[in-house]
C-alpha cells in the first residue's frame, strides 16, 4: 500500500532533477501543464457522473465540503494571525494604483469548477459505462506531476533560499500545520479515519491533486469532496488577499497555500507590492512539495 500510494510521487522528483535551458520548450511545458489540469478536471468530473448514486450523494457532499472549508478558513486565518503577531511582515506602502481584474481573475478560479461540471454531466448523461476513466487520470496525473517538477527545478528559483527565506518558511509550516489540525478536528464531521481525514486536508490548494488522489484512494464522491475543498480556497484567497494584505501579509499569503506561487500571485504581487513576492513563491513552492508527500504518506497508513 506504502509502495503504491507513493509512487506516484516519483514523477514530481524525476522532473525537479532536470535542467532545460531551452526557453521555447518551456513555454511548451507551461501550456502542456495547463491543458493537462483541465483534463484530469474532466476525467475527475467523469468519475463522479458514473458514481451509482451521485445524486443522493450531493447532500451529504456539501455538508462535508461545507464543514471543510469553514473549519480550514477558521484554523488557517487563526494560526497565520498569530504568525504575523510573532513574526511580521513588513511590506511597506501599498501601490493601490496597480490593480489587476479580480472579475478576470475570479471568473478564471470559476473554470476548475466548470471542468469538473462538464465531466459530470458527461459521465452522467453519455458516457457512464466508460471504462479507465480513473486508469487515465492516474497516469495524466503522474506526468502532470512530471512536467510541474520540471517547471519548479527551472523557474530560476533557488531551492536553498526558498528553503532559507524564513517568512515563506514560517508561513508555509503555519497554514501546512493548522490544515492538519483542522482535518483531525473534522474527522468525526466527516465520518472517515483519523489518516484519511488528514490526506484530504493535505491538498492545500492543489486542486488537480487531490482530487484525483483521494478519488483514487477512497472513491469518486472524496475524491469529489477534496477538489471542492481546494478549488473554494483559490476562490475565497482571490476575495480575501486585496482585503487583508497591508494588514496582516501572512494570512493573505497563507491562506492561498500551494496557489500563492502562481494563480493567486498575481493578486499578492498587485495589492501587497514586490516585497511579499518572494515570500509568497517560497511558501507556495513549500507547499506544492509537501502536498502530495503528504498525501500519498497519510493514505498509505490505511
Amino acid at each position: 500500500m506504502l509502495t503504491g500510494a507513493l509512487l506516484i510521487l516519483a514523477p514530481l522528483f524525476l522532473g525537479f532533477a532536470f535542467t532545460l535551458s531551452n526557453r521555447r520548450l518551456m513555454t511548451v511545458i507551461h501550456y502542456l501543464v495547463e491543458g493537462l489540469v483541465y483534463f484530469i478536471l474532466v476525467l475527475l468530473g467523469l468519475g463522479l457522473g458514473q458514481m451509482e448514486g451521485l445524486l443522493s450523494h450531493l447532500g451529504t457532499m456539501a455538508y462535508q465540503v461545507s464543514g471543510l472549508v469553514m473549519a480550514m478558513l477558521v484554523a488557517n486565518l487563526a494560526a497565520l494571525w498569530l504568525f504575523h503577531y510573532f513574526l511580521p511582515l513588513d511590506i511597506g506602502p501599498t501601490d493601490e494604483s496597480a490593480k489587476p481584474s479580480y472579475r478576470r481573475l475570479f471568473m478564471a478560479g470559476l473554470k476548475p469548477l466548470l471542468a469538473v461540471v462538464v465531466g459530470g454531466f458527461l459521465g452522467y448523461l453519455w458516457f457512464s459505462g466508460l471504462p479507465m476513466v480513473e486508469d487515465v487520470a492516474t497516469w495524466a496525473l503522474m506526468l502532470l506531476l512530471f512536467l510541474i517538477g520540471l517547471q519548479l527545478r527551472n523557474a530560476g528559483l533557488s531551492l536553498r533560499k526558498l528553503l532559507m527565506n524564513r517568512q515563506g518558511l514560517g508561513i508555509a509550516l503555519t497554514m501546512g500545520v493548522s490544515s492538519l489540525f483542522a482535518g483531525l478536528a473534522l474527522t468525526p464531521w466527516l465520518d472517515v479515519s483519523w489518516n484519511q481525514a488528514l490526506a484530504i486536508a493535505s491538498g492545500f490548494g492543489w486542486y488537480s491533486l487531490s482530487g484525483i488522489m483521494i478519488g483514487d484512494a477512497m472513491g469518486p464522491a472524496w475524491g469529489g469532496v477534496a477538489f471542492l475543498n481546494d478549488v473554494l480556497r483559490e476562490i475565497i484567497a482571490l476575495a480575501l488577499i486585496p482585503v487583508v494584505i497591508s494588514a496582516r501579509p501572512a494570512m493573505a499569503i497563507g491562506y492561498g497555500g500551494a496557489t500563492s506561487m502562481d494563480f493567486t500571485l498575481p493578486v499578492i504581487r498587485s495589492s501587497g507590492g514586490l516585497a511579499c513576492v518572494p515570500v509568497a513563491i517560497a511558501s507556495g513552492f513549500l507547499l506544492s512539495f509537501l502536498s502530495p508527500v503528504l498525501m500519498g504518506v497519510f493514505l498509505s497508513l490505511g
